[in-house]
């Protein structure tokens, strides 16, 4: 894990993007069906509040793969949505879900110092945007508390998943090792962060001028979104590969047995 330029994070969001360009149809397809499940999850009865948020890992994996199997000129298939289900991973990569949930909790708790959980509220869907209540709050300190909360622990889960799928870590080990690659590798994160806000951001401003805020503005950042966050994963598939290596092959990779 050498320490790497800060342009490096720019890199890694090209390289995403010229993944996706191979089988934009593929990892599209991978992510509805990824967004079905969830929607599908989040019908249940109060676990469907967790359940989706604590299988992120799980499912993280299934995007993992369709980009080995892009470099590897592989068809992209919705069978992949099932890869991180399989023993022995699943269970480590559930409880790096469960601890992702409790993490995020958190900062959502800690948020409260500031502004009496008005933060919490509006994220919760209990308040609307242009309450006066929200107004008065100090959501600049409850989103400073949550960061100083979420970023260590995004550090800590950013490589956990595949670290645990292709290094068959233990859950700790995974954890320890992704927090120090992200902080050896700070500037090409930060890089990354920038750049990805900078699309967003971008795209956003761009389709607000052309077309307003119109219902066909918000209908078209749907497929727009979904395009952003496919790369978004590629993108992260880049950085893993440029500081751990090239995963095992998938016809190497030792068997697993579905749960």
């Amino acid at each position: 894990m050498n320490k790497l330029p800060a342009s490096t994070g720019w890199l890694w969001i090209k390289q995403g993007f010229a993944l996706f360009r191979k089988q934009p149809g593929g990892l599209s397809t991978l992510f509805l069906g990824y967004m079905f499940v969830m929607i599908f999850l989040s019908l249940l009865p109060v676990l469907g509040q967790f359940v989706p948020l604590m299988l992120v890992p799980v499912f993280s994996i299934a995007f993992m793969r369709a980009c080995v199997d892009i470099e590897q000129n592989k068809r992209i298939t919705p069978l992949l949505l099932l890869s991180g289900f399989r023993k022995p991973a699943f269970t480590p990569l559930f409880a790096l879900g469960t601890l992702y949930l409790a993490a995020a909790a958190a900062a959502v708790a800690v948020s409260t110092l500031a502004d009496d959980g008005m933060l919490a509220k509006f994220l919760m869907g209990r308040i609307e945007p242009d309450a006066q209540a929200l107004k008065d709050a100090n959501l600049s300190g409850a989103i400073l508390l949550a960061l100083a909360v979420y970023v260590p622990a995004a550090m800590a889960f950013c490589f956990a998943a595949p670290l645990i799928y292709w290094q068959q870590m233990g859950l700790g080990k995974a954890i320890f090792f992704s927090f120090f690659a992200v902080l050896r590798a700070l500037r090409a994160f930060i890089t990354f962060a920038l750049g990805w806000f900078g699309i967003v951001m971008g795209v956003s401003v761009m389709v607000v001028l052309i077309l307003g805020t119109s219902e066909l503005a918000t209908t078209l950042m749907v497929p727009v979104s979904v395009v952003l966050t496919v790369v978004l994963n590629c993108s992260l598939y880049a950085s893993y590969r440029q500081i751990f290596g090239v995963p095992p092959q998938p016809d190497t990779e030792t068997p697993a047995a579905p749960l």
